[in-house]
């Protein structure tokens, strides 16, 4: 997959050309949503003697953004008041295709998928990331990711944050080892406030610009909100788990497994969506413990530490990008497939999401995509 494949284009600078006066080895370029994070990674940056030049990606908005499309205007501002270049890279095609398809198809198969993780994956640390260097020459990247990338003994790693309740570590296992090196985040070494404190004392404009906690492109909607997809959308059986119908379901693609509220059926004791079946266009409750379940399989692997992926070894694994990951073991590792078996059951693990294994020294070693 190159960005030769998809249709990408840059704009014309918010200020100033892209005119570098150091080195390749002097250069970053920071992706910039115009939050606060990335505007203080920017600012940080430049702080630290790096010559920044300001990315803002332009996606596609499935639905009213309610000003999410001013994120581009709030990156410019802010990279006006640092006095660095600022460009947006027009990433329409390659999101449509890699993002939000795989997001619709997913749900569509009863499967609950990460398209933050496979934004990362497939387009801002791939095509996103050549495509910079291919127009700019720049071939290292920074974000504002809560993460941490470090160097030890030859080893490149990619570690959890300090902050463990903003850790996002999870969702940038995909990266590939190599690039590693290149990829810079500086804000893996702060908290949250300490990073509001440092954008209020540089005065950025952001410095108070609420956090975004929604799908990038389903603007302030509920993610159901993007699901047109007929089969995804239409009725079907509720069942129990030994197959019996006790009420009807409005689309496959409104349930994920282990929901609890807004099923549409009182049982009398708490029950959960624990089977989703495209094929039959059912879904199935159950208790909590049918839910909950050890062992994981997961597919498309993408390894970080080689030498630690070994069976039987001591992992720690997480299923959902938030909570403390729990004591698991690989016990089955081929064709690029791997079974995971936690020591207590695991809540919902959910095919089409991630399972991403740390070590005890809390960096990733592994991750793939969930498929029972």
């Amino acid at each position: 997959m190159r960005a030769e494949d998809f249709k990408i284009t840059v704009s014309e600078p918010s200020l100033g050309p892209w005119k570098p006066r150091k080195s390749p080895d002097g250069q970053i370029a920071v992706l910039m949503s115009g939050g606060v994070d990335s505007s203080t990674t920017a600012c940080l940056l430049k702080e630290k003697g790096w010559e920044v030049l300001g990315i803002t990606m332009k996606i596609p908005p499935l639905n009213d953004t309610n000003g999410r499309d001013y994120c581009g205007a709030d990156a410019a501002s802010v990279c006006r008041q640092l006095d660095i270049p600022h460009y947006v890279v027009d990433v329409t095609e390659p999101f449509k295709e890699l993002i939000i398809k795989r997001f619709l198809q997913s749900y569509a198969k009863g499967e609950t998928p990460n398209p933050c993780v496979d934004c990362n994956m497939m387009l801002k640390f791939s095509l996103v990331w050549n495509f910079i260097e291919n127009n700019f020459g720049i071939d290292r990247l920074a974000t504002g990711h809560y993460a941490r990338v470090y160097q030890n003994d030859n080893q490149w790693y990619l570690g959890m944050a300090k902050d463990k309740t903003k850790d996002q570590s999870y969702f940038l296992y995909g990266i590939s080892p190599s690039k590693l090196p290149r990829l810079t985040l500086p804000l893996g070494d702060f908290t949250k406030n300490e990073v509001r404190s440092m954008a209020a004392e540089l005065k950025l404009d952001v410095a108070d610009k609420s956090e975004s906690m929604e799908l990038c492109f389903a603007g302030q909607g509920d993610y159901r909100s993007v699901l047109k997809c007929a089969e995804a959308q239409m009725p079907g059986d509720i069942t129990d788990m030994q197959g019996n119908k006790i009420a009807i379901h409005k689309g496959i693609a409104n349930y994920t497994l282990g929901q609890r509220q807004g099923i549409g059926f009182a049982g009398g004791i708490p029950l959960y969506v624990a089977k989703i079946n495209a094929e039959t266009n059912t879904i199935a409750l159950g208790t909590r413990e049918d839910v909950c379940s050890r062992r994981i399989n997961a597919e498309k692997i993408n390894i970080l530490i080689p030498e630690e992926f070994v069976a039987d070894r001591l992992f720690f694994g997480k299923i959902r990008s938030y909570g403390t990951p729990q004591p698991c073991r690989l016990i089955d590792l081929k064709d690029n497939e791997m079974t995971v078996e936690f020591d207590r059951p695991q809540f919902a693990p959910c095919p089409g999401q991630k399972i991403v294994l740390y070590n005890n020294a809390d960096n990733i070693v592994a991750g793939g995509t969930i498929t029972t």
